[in-house]
């Protein structure tokens, strides 16, 4: 994660640095907000519902790849 990026952000204060910061077209912040927001929730789900969330958001990070090779400074300084 970028080092300017505040820790233990609210959902609502990270979709708006998300959203600030162009950061829309960022999956791997996406993905952090997604965490975010089933953290916020997990309360409220089944043990059942909120790992099968969570198997969801991780597949989808495996998805992204490993396209930031070579370009991490560029992509997350």
């Amino acid at each position: 994660m970028n080092p300017n990026f505040p820790p233990n952000l609210s959902s609502e204060d990270l979709a708006r640095y998300i959203e600030q910061t162009d950061g829309i077209a960022k999956p791997w912040l996406l993905a952090q907000l997604r965490l975010q927001k089933l953290q916020e929730r997990r309360d409220s789900l089944s043990e059942t519902e909120y790992l099968q969330e969570l198997t969801d958001i991780n597949q989808d990070m495996m998805k992204l790849g490993e396209w930031w090779k070579g370009i991490e400074d560029e992509v997350f300084g």
